[in-house]
């Protein structure tokens, strides 16, 4: 059994047992104890490739490629993204394994009691849009399964509101409904549902994989094609200025889950399984499924004459109708897993961090939810370049500097050492300045700040040709800006002002 919990779990029980009255605190908000603690190794190797082995995974490369590189260097920006992002991961992992505390009450600690609903808010909001995206890409393989079934289906209007016909948006509902009844069961069946999609999603990725090159002979062109970027084709000696936004951009694919880990590792029996776990997981899983997106990608222009990128849009041309309805179900399973796990869990906690009394898990979840469906998620992926350099890039700017401050915080301020019960108190240690760290809010604005201009300048809102090409480019490292100067800042503060 891990140390850290041996020693903190009768200190948080007897503290915990007199803060059952305080505003900060709910069951689903509180440090879970031994009997809970069920998450190995294992189960953090599934809990990413299950995350990982999904559509947007699979699909990936293929902005990647379109903008210019070959298919090597394109899974080689991917492994290196997920590799640099999971060590962020695991040191924000450590306080949820050591004391059993989920994400919004981990950030208690830098931000303040109520300051912590800040970064909450922050990664809550990126969380909707992704289980908005998430949901929609799982209604959407319903629908375009559904439609080679009932081809009426495909022949209804976009011409209204949504811009998407009406089909499409009850097998979106449909889907949504699904998900809201996985949250509503709790994070159990979440680890069930991971540990079933896990070897289920790597098979047919594998099954996809071997049918692709035996129909084509081989992997077909896109295996061969040179980079863009090579001497002598179009975009030569332009690699750098493609490269560094990518690999921001693959970094924020997973930002997300850097922050609000510890929502995961609290369930962890020891440091050893969270660490070990996500680092198998993780970028190795990423790779591999963006490889075997890239390959089936590239046969489907000798199956098929046209290149296909989405894996839904392959699988409708097969006839078989006991094929197509497992490989719906397979994509639903998928989706669906990955969706939970990476897009509820964290902002179901982070809203019932908003008011404890009021909001637990499950109405937080169904918070989630609502928004999710009120951000037209379709819209949100319609352009795969915004997708990289609007969505991916822009929020990453945003939890680059939280994650900043919380590992700065708890590694270098306090040494891993945080009192469980302050965190549940309104005048506690982490109170601050009216439950507001200055300090870490301060932090936060100094690593935000740079990225600034460029995205105001990517999403047309002001004329970039009025503001110093290298402010603009700084946009393009927002996560790794932003992280470092938060970091650096927060240390710097906190010496300037202990108590701010």
């Amino acid at each position: 059994m891990n140390s850290g919990l041996t020693h903190n779990a009768p200190d948080v029980e007897f503290d915990l047992a007199q803060l059952h009255s305080s505003s900060l605190y709910n069951a689903d908000l509180a440090p879970v104890g031994a009997a809970q603690r069920k998450w190995g190794l294992l189960s953090f190797a599934a809990l990413w490739v299950s995350m990982s082995a999904c559509i947007p995974t699979y699909m990936l490369a293929s902005s990647l490629i379109g903008g210019g590189m070959n298919w090597s260097q394109a899974i080689g920006t991917i492994f290196l993204g997920n590799l640099i992002v999971v060590l962020p991961m695991i040191l924000n992992a450590h306080a949820g394994t050591k004391y059993g505390i989920p994400f919004p009450v981990f950030c208690r600690a830098s931000f303040g009691t109520a300051g912590a609903n800040v970064p909450a808010m922050l990664r809550a909001f990126v969380a909707c849009g992704w289980f908005g995206i998430q949901t929609w890409i799982g209604g959407n393989a319903i629908y375009k399964i559904l439609a080679v079934f009932v081809p009426s289906l495909a022949s209804g209007s976009t011409d209204n509101l949504l811009g998407i016909t009406g089909a499409q948006f009850a097998c979106f509902l449909f889907f949504w409904a699904i998900n809201m009844a996985v949250i509503w069961r709790g994070i159990d069946t979440i680890r069930v549902l991971l540990n079933i999609k896990a070897p289920l999603l790597i098979a047919l990725g594998l099954l996809l994989l071997w049918w692709a090159y035996r129909s084509a002979g081989g992997f077909g062109p896109i295996l061969s094609q040179p980079s863009a970027f090579d001497a002598g084709q179009p975009k030569a000696g332009q690699f750098w200025a493609f490269f560094f936004p990518a690999l921001t951009g693959m970094v924020g694919f997973w930002a997300t889950l850097s922050l609000n880990i510890p929502d995961f590792s609290r369930y962890a029996y020891t440091q050893r399984d969270q660490a070990l776990g996500q680092l198998v997981g993780l970028p190795t899983t990423m790779a591999l499924y963006s490889f075997i997106g890239v390959a089936v990608t590239s046969a489907t222009t000798i199956i098929y004459g046209t290149t296909i990128w989405d894996p839904v849009d392959v699988l409708t041309r097969f006839t078989n109708p006991v094929l197509l309805v497992v490989a719906m179900l397979a994509l639903c399973i998928a989706t669906l897993a990955t969706n939970i796990a990476a897009n509820v869990v964290s902002p179901a906690n982070d809203f019932a961090h908003l008011a404890p009394k009021k909001i637990s898990f499950r109405t937080g979840g169904l918070v989630t939810g609502v928004i999710g469906i009120a951000m037209m998620p379709w819209k949100l992926v319609a352009d795969p370049n915004g997708y990289i350099f609007v969505w991916l890039i822009a929020y990453s700017a945003l939890l680059g500097p939280i994650g900043g401050v919380m590992i700065a915080d708890y590694f270098v301020v306090r040494r891993t050492q945080l009192s469980v019960a302050d965190l549940y108190r309104t005048d506690g240690a982490y109170r601050y300045t009216g439950g507001f760290s200055l300090v870490a809010l301060a932090a936060l604005v100094l690593g935000i700040a740079p990225s600034l201009p460029g995205f105001l300048a990517t999403v047309k809102l002001i004329d970039g040709t009025h503001v110093p090409a290298a402010l603009l480019s700084l946009y393009n490292y927002a996560w790794f800006v932003g992280f470092a100067l938060a970091f650096a800042a927060y240390v710097a503060l906190r010496k300037l002002a202990p108590r701010a």
